[in-house]
């Protein structure tokens, strides 16, 4: 048994790993800030340990795994180096574990989440499985003979693994912090493709994917007819029926499928899960019934009914315009009746300025809009832009505060669809509260 410290254990993926280590019987603890974090909550439940950042919380007889968002100058690891601890980062950590598995990577600008969450939950009903969600869920198992990942694109962290299968579910352009444009990030994804070692799933429909070139096979998805897996016949049925569709491969009809999900992009989130099952002779039935089953990933379309004025509440990740469409269009489709108020909190500086006229556009087709001040993050603390900014670009939109969040109890029968990739849920608690004083 290993005991592990993990500096920034409230991170998404850090708390998953977290999760996947003690599932493998080892001792396991972290420290971070103090701020709740919406992952917090596996790890109590875990009973990880939590605590505050301190060099004191480095033993000898730890192995210290590093998040992404803690530079080298951290007291911790700064500790480590000095007693001669070692010292593994996020995603080297990660590339190595992968090893001991046939291992599944699932990436792409948008989707790897909800697709990750899906796989897992279909594939470990077939083989033993552990896996690693960007949404802070992990599981380890000692038996597992795969192991099902998130991988993250972000300054090229997903190089550092040699996945055996690899599921891409679109390429475009984002973290503007580091990539310079699509061409960039085109490059990162077509050297992760020749690192691959058996084959790839993609989304045929993604003009960036079609270029790729790889050393194994490609097996592409999507609605276009050129697709090896492709879906046809896609119903949308309001309120809590979900979705169906058929999937057909290579023009012959392999099965119809129903999911609890909204949007075109959950269908061919399902379809990347369908065309890797298949291509595992997983059973049909199998995969159709846990397709079924699957309620979703934390923070991906998240609902909570609030009654007292006959409203939903959804939390989504939602961060890239991109992102803000689709689940929009996804609440529309699920409640085609209810007037949207989009709330929507920017997710750094930077993706801010580049993406802001795009994201004036997509927000100006909900009924209302309100717009929380630019959540920075450890890597990214101020910029030259602000969230009035944005909402000069958007007519009749309003910036929301605790102070004024009573002005979303206007909105019977509504649907209130908060979106981002910071702290947007501490104004959904806020707005609890006042609801259940």
């Amino acid at each position: 048994m290993t005991k592990y410290h993990f500096v920034g254990i409230k991170g998404t993926g850090m708390s998953a790993l977290a999760q996947v280590l003690q599932g493998l019987h080892n001792e396991v603890q972290g420290s971070d800030v103090e701020k709740r974090f919406f992952t917090q909550k596996a790890l109590e439940e875990k009973q990880i340990k939590i605590l505050p950042f301190s060099k004191s919380n480095i033993q000898p007889d730890e192995t210290v795994i590093a998040g992404n968002a803690f530079p080298d100058t951290n007291e911790e690891i700064v500790r480590a180096r000095e007693l001669n601890v070692p010292v593994r980062r996020y995603y080297d950590f990660l590339g190595d574990l992968a090893k001991k598995y046939t291992s599944v990577a699932v990436t792409g600008t948008h989707g790897k989440t909800s697709t990750t969450g899906m796989l897992s939950f279909v594939f470990e009903k077939f083989a033993p499985t552990s896996y690693l969600i960007g949404d802070g869920t992990g599981s380890g198992s000692e038996n597992a003979k795969y192991f099902i990942w998130e991988s993250c694109e972000y300054k090229r962290h997903f190089l550092h693994s040699t996945p055996d299968y690899c599921i891409i579910t679109n390429i475009e352009f984002d973290h503007s912090d580091y990539y310079k444009d699509l061409k960039d990030v085109v490059s990162a994804f077509q050297e992760l493709a020749l690192k691959v070692n058996k084959a790839i799933f993609a989304c045929g429909d993604n003009e960036q994917l079609q270029t790729i070139k790889s050393n194994v096979p490609i097996i592409y998805y999507g609605f276009n007819e050129d697709n090896d897996f492709q879906a046809r016949n896609v119903v949308f049925q309001a309120d809590d029926s979900g979705t169906t569709f058929d999937a057909y491969i290579r023009n012959d009809l392999y099965g119809h499928f129903k999911i609890r999900g909204y949007g075109k992009h959950n269908v061919l989130n399902a379809l990347a899960v369908i065309a890797f099952c298949n291509y595992m002779n997983v059973p049909l039935t199998l995969i159709q019934e846990r397709l079924a089953e699957f309620e979703g990933v934390k923070r991906r379309f998240s609902e909570t009914r609030l009654h007292k004025f006959d409203q939903v509440m959804i939390d989504d990740y939602a961060h890239h315009p991109t992102e803000i469409r689709v689940t929009m269009q996804a609440a529309r489709e699920k409640y085609p009746d209810r007037k949207l108020v989009a709330i929507f909190q920017p997710h750094t500086y930077s993706r801010t300025m580049t993406f802001m006229d795009e994201f004036a556009e997509t927000l100006k087709t909900a009924d209302d809009v309100y717009l929380c001040d630019i959540f920075g993050s450890a890597r990214e603390k101020t910029g030259r832009t602000s969230i009035h900014d944005l909402q000069d670009r958007i007519p009749g939109s309003h910036i929301l505060h605790n102070s004024n969040i009573e002005e979303l109890t206007t909105f019977h029968h509504s649907v209130l669809l908060f979106m981002g990739a910071g702290d947007i849920q501490k104004y959904q608690s806020e707005y609890k509260k006042l609801l259940n004083p």
